[in-house]
């Protein structure tokens, strides 16, 4: 086996982490479905679609190592939000909490002089780079239109959320 029990341990727990993020977003899009916000329900049902394909990218790693997937159990996701900040606010503060949980890999595989899970990990980390600032910008975007969620709804519909872009290569 290429990587210890020990890495192969943290990431299954992530596995579980990864779905349970896939259907808390699942949860948040069925909640602005209901609440006919088609925008940010198709937002969030992509988000749900991206965490079930990060757990399936960590699964794919385990198999290829040569150790065993055991998927822990995963708990119910909060269905209910008062305000759209407030589920838009819950996400950004699970992904800020996800890449503690990659950053806290890097770290356990630097610990086991693991450069086969490092390398594999920078991918995750610039994955976490733009999923933080994509919440933050959606959750600025909410802010501003908090009175109106139509507003919100056109908007990103019209402009969708774009991430900063750098200076031109000239």
């Amino acid at each position: 086996m290429l990587i210890s029990n020990k890495v192969i341990d943290a990431i299954n727990e992530q596995i579980g982490n990864e779905f349970g993020a896939s259907l808390q977003y699942v949860a948040i899009a069925a909640h602005f479905a209901a609440d006919a916000l088609p925008q940010l329900s198709q937002h969030f049902f992509r988000q749900a679609e991206e965490e079930n394909e990060h757990a399936m990218r960590f699964i794919k790693y385990v198999v290829d190592a040569g150790g065993r997937v055991v998927i822990p159990a995963i708990e119910a996701p909060q269905a209910g939000f008062k305000t759209a900040e407030a589920a838009i606010k819950l996400s950004l503060d699970q992904e800020v909490k996800v890449t503690h949980q990659i950053n806290a890999l890097v770290e356990l595989a630097r610990s086991e002089n693991d450069y086969i899970t490092i390398n594999f990990l920078q991918w995750f980390l610039t994955e976490q780079l733009e999923e933080v600032s994509s919440m933050d910008n959606l959750l600025k975007i909410v802010r501003r239109g908090a009175d109106n969620l139509l507003q919100v709804e056109e908007y990103l519909a019209r402009v969708g959320l774009k991430p900063m872009t750098g200076p031109s290569k000239e």
